[in-house]
């Protein structure tokens, strides 16, 4: 690198090319302009007439100048010049970077992957090799990769394919990995994510020892945060953390449903020195319950994110009135300890049986004192068989006066002190066995029963056993009546018989049978497979393959990890939460690192490449040269000279701009798959088209095997379009009648195998018949050679190519689907036009944090996700054809075969 002051040049030897201007002088001087054509009669040359000018003998000095000017340009352009250059790397080796991957490098992916890319192509101007280490551990059990010494261009290639993990950093085994490789690097740039993971200072240390240390972070106002649970009594509570205890700052924390409807809204304050701050979020019990994510407003990391579960719902538990007659207590001496019991983590509701079964309640608990007739006793049990659950107590009025409201059969009197039964001191509870609801739960050694009821053996009754005394009695049991539960509880919910309802104990038990009503069996009693997983930037995704199922009995103490990323684990009706919080149980900030270490941050430095304004600059002249060459020749008359020199003036500015798109619009379509959808010219349109298709491509990400890039813009007036399998196209009324260019750009690409769908998006209005979508259509495709179109017939391929369905709806439903009729020799059958009216693109829309941007109607979040499943198979019909179709006729291709 050549460099004067501020300027320099990555390619200085280019420069020698400047020796051979005064060449180009000589040649341009010698070189006389093309002779004048002029009309005359052949009579004047009888006249002896001399023309009034003459052909020069030499080119004019200042197109001389001009045309040196354009080769300098040109020749500068390819030196690669560079207004105020980077600092060049230390040392003369490879160059290493450390790039910290894990949970926290989400929020600021883009410009830790730009730092990367800028510092190859550094190293590349350099002529430099390069050594890329991430320092989170790859997913699963793999193993880390041995490192290798990479081209600079190998090396671009794989920073870009690299991504966030939704897990800690290992950065021990990552200097391990680094010094295997045993090289002296010349450069050591330590792209951090500015978290401290208590070794900092001795990895920065260790780095060092490998080559000149640079440490690139963020500043320390905007590092990740963390968000974890917080003890708030009966409220909703997170605690959300920063790693750096800065000036006083506001963060938005949002609690969404699991169809992404914001349900609550707080503001977390911290004060200037504060790193922590707890922010209770109160809901009703009816908004929580549905509550099933809590995240930091704006922040893209696992670490951010807090997946909910059972154990965050607050479900109400109806607790049926005592009765005076025949309770030898107060009349709410039971409910007492009961209620207390259930507050931590439910809505006590008191009231008869006919009260608490007109309203909503999870878990109805009947007391030894509590009476219920038999009216009573038969509403209840129709309400137990449709999924809740039923807690009944024993005590002194059970045990003489049995029902059949029992899971087992009791023994009259039950089991008494001072009987021929009686202990000589209180039992202790035994251990919980595996099968139990209540299995994970330690039981303390201080809870006693002193009385209890017993049951009759029977051959089932092991099975109803979920909890014993360490003589082997049952002092809970269980028996499934229909979708719900009845318990039986073999002593009494008061102190008289036994302490278990003033021990903790006693709140724990009660919160795993309430979640019984809902379906959850208790944690640990088996494998549970992950359903979904974070991924680095905080978005729930289908698990990948290498994670792994948490094993039984690992629930309660499982941690986030590469083999189990954080995310739901367990069935669709019964899932465990697993939270970055269980492996990271608080931050901070990378403060003090090793003498000579050089410190920076991501943001973008003053570094100006000059060569795209060289090679337009040297462009725009090459451009005038020629239109004075034609003005020289005669060719341009003075009025369209004048013409072209204002218009080259007006696209001046913009020549740059235009370069560049088309140059980035070629790379973009040519070296990923991609969707793409037409600039409309109404912002808002655009936008929905663009969110659209980019929660479309994170859905085919998910569910098959298409792997797309993010969507392009197209206009048909100015790019290609035969880049793309699949056009979206919305109709709005801002769109002009397309230019014959434009038509035959469309054309073309229909003519070629494409598909474009369009949306008249006017379904709310009165559907595609008739709605004012399709005369704009019809305006807007004037000269397009449109196909002949047809309701799309209940067994074309589009209904099955993934997805079975016959409906298809949008952000709104009903409407008719139009496609062209299907010539499997033409086009592999694909139709090349598909018109329809639901507005598919609001359906799709989401914005960065993957929520959906527009409600659906009428069906909601069930008729998004069809609308989803519609664009699927659309992509898979444009990409594979009349695959499906050919599988129709497998029976009878086999059947003429075997003739």
């Amino acid at each position: 690198m050549l460099a004067f002051g501020s300027l320099a040049f990555a390619s200085p030897w280019i420069l020698a090319g400047l020796a051979a201007l005064p060449v180009l002088w000589w040649l341009l001087r010698v070189t006389p302009p093309a002779p004048r054509r002029l009309r005359f009669p052949a009579i004047r040359l009888l006249l002896g007439l001399v023309p009034r000018e003459e052909t020069p003998a030499r080119t004019p000095l200042w197109l001389i100048l001009l045309r040196m000017a354009i080769a300098a340009l040109v020749i500068a352009a390819l030196a690669h010049p560079l207004l105020n250059p980077s600092a060049r790397l230390a040392g003369s080796g490879p160059l290493v970077l450390v790039v910290d991957d894990g949970w926290a490098a989400g929020h600021a992916w883009e410009a830790r992957q730009n730092a990367m890319l800028e510092l190859i192509d550094q190293a590349a101007r350099e002529d430099r090799r390069v050594v890329l280490v991430g320092t989170a551990p790859p997913p699963g059990e793999e193993a880390p990769r041995p490192l290798s010494i990479l081209r600079a261009a190998e090396a671009r290639g794989l920073a870009q394919s690299m991504m966030p993990k939704p897990w800690p950093v290992n950065r021990a085994q990552a200097l391990e990995r680094l010094q295997a490789l045993g090289e002296q690097a010349g450069s050591v740039v330590w792209l951090s994510d500015g978290l401290d993971d208590g070794a900092s200072m001795e990895f920065a240390e260790a780095l060092q020892r490998v080559g000149p240390l640079r440490f690139v972070a963020d500043e320390p106002g905007k590092l990740a945060h963390l968000v974890t649970p917080a003890d708030f009594g009966t409220d909703l509570a997170v605690a959300v953390e920063r790693p750096f205890a800065a000036d006083a700052a506001v963060q938005q924390i949002r609690v969404t449903g699991e169809d992404g409807r914001l349900l609550a809204r707080e503001a977390a304050e911290f004060a200037p020195g504060q790193k922590r701050v707890e922010l209770r979020l109160p809901m009703p019990s009816e908004l929580r319950n549905r509550a099933a994510r809590i995240e930091v407003e704006g922040e893209t990391s696992a670490g951010a994110v807090l997946l909910l579960d059972e154990r965050w719902r607050r479900r109400p538990v109806g607790v049926v009135a005592a009765s005076a007659a025949g309770s030898g207590q107060p009349l709410l001496s039971e409910s007492y300890y009961i209620e207390r019991a259930l507050a931590p983590f439910s809505e006590v509701r008191h009231g008869s049986i006919e009260e608490l079964l007109k309203r909503e309640v999870a878990m109805i608990v009947v007391s030894d004192a509590a009476s219920a007739d038999r009216s009573d006793r038969d509403k209840l049990v129709e309400w137990m068989e449709k999924g809740g659950v039923v807690l009944r107590f024993a005590g002194p009025l059970l045990a003489e006066n049995g029902d059949e409201l029992l899971p087992v059969t009791l023994r009259r009197g039950g089991r008494t002190l001072g009987g021929s039964l009686s202990w000589e001191k209180p039992a202790n509870l035994a251990p919980f066995e595996q099968q139990s609801p209540f299995f994970g739960i330690t039981v303390p050694k201080d809870v006693t029963v002193a009385r209890q009821v017993l049951a009759e053996p029977s051959l089932d009754l092991a099975s109803k056993t979920w909890a014993r005394l360490t003589d082997g009695t049952p002092i809970v049991t269980g028996e499934k009546r229909g979708n719900g539960w009845l318990v039986l509880v073999h002593t009494t919910a008061y102190p008289e018989w036994s302490n278990l309802s003033i021990s903790g104990l006693f709140v724990e038990m009660l919160r795993r049978l309430t979640q019984l009503s809902e379906g959850v069996g208790a944690a640990g009693d088996e494998a549970l497979a992950p359903l979904e997983t974070l991924d680095g930037f905080g978005r729930l995704q289908r698990p990948p393959a290498s994670a792994r199922a948490i094993p039984p009995g690992g629930a309660l103490d499982a941690v986030a990890s590469p083999r189990n990323p954080p995310g739901y684990y367990g069935t669709i009706d019964s899932r465990r939460a697993l939270n970055l919080a269980s492996a990271v149980k608080t931050v901070n900030a990378i403060e003090n690192l090793p003498l000579g270490v050089e410190r920076g941050t991501y943001v973008k430095g003053a570094e100006v490449d000059l060569r795209p304004w060289l090679l337009v600059l040297a462009l725009a002249l090459l451009l005038a040269d020629l239109v004075i060459g034609y003005a020289l020749r005669g060719l341009l008359a003075p009025r369209r000279a004048a013409a072209a020199i204002v218009a080259l003036a007006l696209l001046w500015p913009t020549a740059s701009a235009w370069a560049q798109s088309d140059e980035r619009f070629l790379l973009e379509a040519t070296t990923e798959l991609r969707l793409a959808y037409i600039r409309t010219g109404n912002p808002e349109a655009d936008e929905t088209s663009r969110a659209g298709l980019v929660g479309l491509t994170n859905t085919l990400h998910r569910r098959t095997a298409v792997e797309a890039a993010d969507p392009l813009e197209v206009d048909p007036e100015r790019d290609e379009l035969i880049f793309f399998p699949l056009i979206y196209w919305a109709i709005t009324a801002e769109q002009p009648p397309l230019s014959p260019r434009a038509v035959d750009r469309v054309n073309r690409y229909l003519a070629t195998g494409g598909t474009i769908l369009f949306d008249t998006r006017d379904q709310g209005e009165r559907g595609f018949a008739s709605g004012s979508g399709t005369a704009m259509l019809r305006r807007l495709l004037r000269g397009v050679r449109m196909p002949a179109l047809q309701p799309l017939p209940p067994d074309h391929v589009l209904t099955k190519s993934f997805y079975l369905m016959q409906d298809f709806p949008g952000r709104w439903a009903g409407g008719q689907l139009w496609v062209e009729p299907t010539q499997e020799r033409v086009n592999d059958g694909v139709s090349t036009v598909i018109i329809g009216a639901n507005d598919w693109a609001g359906a799709w829309a989401i914005d960065r944090n993957g929520r959906p941007m527009y409600a659906v109607v009428p069906g909601g979040e069930p008729q998004r996700e069809q609308a989803f499943r519609f664009g699927v198979n659309v992509v898979m019909y444009a990409l594979t054809g009349n695959y499906k179709s050919d599988q129709v006729h497998v029976p009878a291709i086999l059947e003429r075969l075997g003739q």
